[in-house]
């Protein structure tokens, strides 16, 4: 039996990218070299990355089982689990410059109850059971509490899954807030977010990769499993309690910056299902982040085009057992 990704997108997003021919000027009237749509949110993505490598998954989150969202991730393959919604899927707009620069316009999504969350976390927890991976991705939805991620990573503790939590702003830091007892086993900020919680700058960070680390370290002797920190053209970090890694960007044209994180999260992922150590699992973060920020939108790269065989991982400051 293949080892199985859940993903969990509380907040899902048909994610709209627009492509200008030049800088973006506001209150400018400006050409538009393409637009292009896509069922989104960042756990839908990593189901996308799976199903692209052969991995099995599935994809939770709050939607109509008839609605065209379904349809669309079922027609590429990913299998759905849709739990009752609030609403509307919210719709997300990236604009992408020439050089890659990407400016992101969300909107916040449907307004939820007490109910919508107990559905949604008692449809993850069901199919937990038979996966590897649980991921947790994205921002809530109005209504959700900030603290309801570190609930459902507690009660994914029941489950034999690993969990992966990739949020932001209030969600992350209750998250960290409730450390040890909701750790889960991979985290993965990016240097922004990190510098958030355990203070510092996110500048300093992609300069110093081993400033990174030391901060990420917190993390990892307050019982997270692991930590991935995504440091943009700095390629990332990777935190263990068995030690400490960087491994830089790849060569590579950026075109858009959107999903780049999400496919950084898989290769990790990938690399740790198909038993590899980690610093092969952080080659292959960095080989899928640098591939997707060479394409389009928020499209997702295949296997074929992402090379860990060009990574360069050094290691950094071992952290004790």
């Amino acid at each position: 039996m293949k080892p199985m990704i859940v993903t969990l997108t509380p907040n899902p997003s048909t994610d709209r990218t627009v492509t200008l021919t030049g800088p973006l000027e506001r209150g400018a009237v400006q050409r538009l070299l393409s637009v292009t749509m896509q069922a989104g949110g960042k756990g839908v993505n990593i189901s996308r990355a799976a199903v692209s490598a052969d991995l099995a998954t599935e994809a939770v989150f709050p939607a109509r089982p008839d609605d065209p969202f379904v349809n669309e991730l079922m027609a590429a393959g990913i299998a759905c689990c849709p739990a009752p919604p609030a609403g509307d899927i919210r719709i997300n707009l990236a604009i992408t410059e020439p050089d890659g620069t990407t400016t992101k316009l969300n909107s916040p999504g449907a307004m939820v109850s007490a109910n919508h969350l107990d559905d949604l976390a008692v449809t993850l927890l069901d199919r937990a059971a038979g996966a590897a991976w649980v991921v947790l991705a994205g921002s809530l939805p109005p209504g959700a509490p900030d603290g309801w991620y570190a609930e459902v990573v507690r009660a994914l503790r029941g489950t034999p899954a690993k969990v992966a939590v990739d949020t932001s702003e209030g969600p992350l830091a209750a998250l960290v807030d409730a450390l040890p007892a909701a750790a889960p086993d991979l985290m993965k900020p990016n240097g922004e977010e990190l510098a958030s919680f355990v203070g510092g700058d996110e500048d300093v960070f992609e300069k110093d990769p081993a400033a990174a680390a030391d901060a990420a370290r917190t993390l990892v002797e307050r019982g997270v499993g692991a930590v991935l920190v995504t440091l943009g053209g700095a390629g990332a970090v990777l935190v263990t309690g068995a030690g400490a890694w960087h491994a830089g960007a790849l060569p590579t044209t950026v075109v858009s910056t959107v999903g780049a994180g999400d496919s950084s999260l898989f290769g990790y992922l990938l690399g740790d299902v198909r038993g590899g150590t980690p610093p092969e699992r952080l080659a292959l973060a960095v080989a899928y982040g640098s591939a997707a920020a060479s394409l389009p939108g928020t499209t997702i790269p295949e296997p074929g085009q992402t090379h860990p065989e060009q990574a360069l991982v050094k290691s950094l400051t071992s952290v004790e057992s």
